[in-house]
């Protein structure tokens, strides 16, 4: 297999950190683009996405228009009741909608979750703001106002309201897609 100079040339730039060329020769023989064995190589299988970068000014390799954007937000932990009525109340004068991660820090499918969510927050950040609540942390007075009686329960709050919800007892990355879901079908209706 022949790399082109101009791709040879652009990937040349990329430090061996952050890009690691290889291709597969044979099914038992990978090689990378110097034609060195390389005994790291491990396919990647499913769909591949491609970003166009460039180096910036301080020499890192940003993506146009995503320089300003962060990976993960933090969920702003909710500690009373009466900074949850203050959160809802807030974002019903902005009309915004809050995301509210319902969990125990026994919970091991929370933990599991927690930064999935946060990473789901940064896709939607600053449009929705994403908050967590420990339960055994808050009023149990809360937690059966919220209608909160599995955990995690993840909740779409708007115009003081609870619009949505997924109890997510199952693998993180389905939780993760049911809340975007929830997220653009509220959305979808305002």
């Amino acid at each position: 297999m022949e790399i082109l100079p101009s791709l040879k040339s652009q990937y040349s730039r990329i430090p061996p950190l952050l890009y690691n060329p290889c291709c597969s020769i044979d099914s038992k023989r990978k090689t990378n683009f110097n034609g060195e064995a390389n005994s790291n190589f491990h396919p990647i299988k499913g769909r591949r996405l491609v970003l166009h970068s460039s180096r910036g000014e301080s020499g890192s390799i940003t993506q146009p228009g995503l320089e300003n954007m962060p990976l993960s937000v933090d969920l702003e932990p909710i500690s009373s009741e009466s900074q949850f009525d203050r959160v809802v109340a807030e974002a019903q004068q902005l009309e915004e909608s809050v995301v509210i991660l319902w969990m125990a820090s026994w919970c091991r499918k929370c933990i599991y979750l927690k930064p999935k969510l946060e990473k789901l927050a940064a896709d939607y950040y600053p449009r929705i703001r994403f908050y967590s609540v420990d339960v055994n942390n808050v009023p149990h007075k809360l937690v059966v106002r919220a209608g909160v009686t599995k955990m995690p329960t993840i909740q779409l709050w708007r115009d003081g309201k609870k619009q949505g919800e997924v109890i997510g007892g199952h693998k993180a990355y389905l939780v993760v897609n049911e809340v975007r879901e929830m997220i653009e079908n509220e959305y979808i209706t305002i």
